[in-house]
């Protein structure tokens, strides 16, 4: 019996074409709500990126984040687990950023910059995920004296592959073709899950994780029910139990009906 719900925000909840939450989606996770099940996000936004999820928040459905793709998790006042990323691995990653003027996000606990930023970055993240304010810094202000729990930088494939090496102490995700995420080793959604699991007292079979990319992957294998959405990659269709209908297209609603949750 599913007794919880980890669920995506972009591309998943969320709309990029609307930039909102489908109706269907909202009343369907209500009615789930209604017969005892969990609601949790499951994002690689941090905390203050999450600004898209108010119908939800509105009406009380969410009983936890995990953030940052599981480096970051809360349970309304409470953090439950967070893990920055080495400082080595950050002295190394921002260096081969700064050396080639690549654009890259930095998140603390409690805030994010942008250092070296450019019009693709304030495309993508001001434009297309409606990101309200991206404060520019130097990357000595950025990075100097904090805790540093993702960082984001605007890098290719090819680049993703010079850059891997560079910090064996962190992971590397992608879920948007122009950018990967860094966290610290381990901390992945499966990991967020594993968190929220421990916290609440659920066991692998009793969730159901649904998402749409590449970082959703770990937590669609590692629920007892993986749901793809229908605009995903087939890598991320291939990780999972069942593909539902795009976002656009009804899908969590969709995917809730066929497992008998609602």
């Amino acid at each position: 019996m599913i007794k919880a719900i980890f669920l995506d925000i972009d591309g998943t909840l969320v709309s990029f074409d609307t930039h909102a939450i489908p109706l269907s989606a909202i009343e369907a996770l209500t009615q789930a709500k209604a017969k005892g099940v969990k609601i949790f996000i499951a994002t690689g936004r941090a905390k203050v990126l999450i600004t898209n999820l108010g119908a939800l928040q509105e009406r009380g459905l969410i009983d936890g984040y995990v953030t940052m793709n599981g480096a970051y998790c809360f349970v309304g006042d409470e953090v439950i687990y967070k893990r920055p990323i080495p400082p080595d691995d950050i002295h190394l990653l921002a260096a081969y950023c700064n050396k080639r003027q690549v654009p890259y996000i930095v998140v603390d606990e409690h805030s994010l910059c942008v250092c070296h930023p450019d019009e693709m970055v304030r495309n993508i993240f001001l434009e297309y995920l409606k990101v309200e304010r991206l404060p520019e810094k130097s990357p000595e202000d950025a990075l100097h004296g904090k805790e540093i729990y993702e960082l984001t930088p605007f890098i290719s494939q090819q680049q993703e592959t010079e850059i891997a090496p560079l910090i064996p102490n962190s992971e590397v995700c992608r879920w948007h073709p122009a950018f990967a995420d860094v966290t610290a080793k381990g901390c992945t959604k499966q990991r967020g899950i594993d968190e929220m699991m421990r916290h609440f007292g659920l066991t692998r079979e009793e969730v159901m994780a649904i998402g749409d990319g590449g970082n959703d992957i770990p937590m669609l294998r590692h629920a007892g029910t993986g749901v793809a959405m229908g605009n995903a990659s087939d890598e991320v269709k291939a990780a999972a139990d069942y593909v539902t209908t795009t976002v656009d297209d009804d899908g969590i609603a969709h995917a809730l009906r066929h497992f008998g949750i609602i």
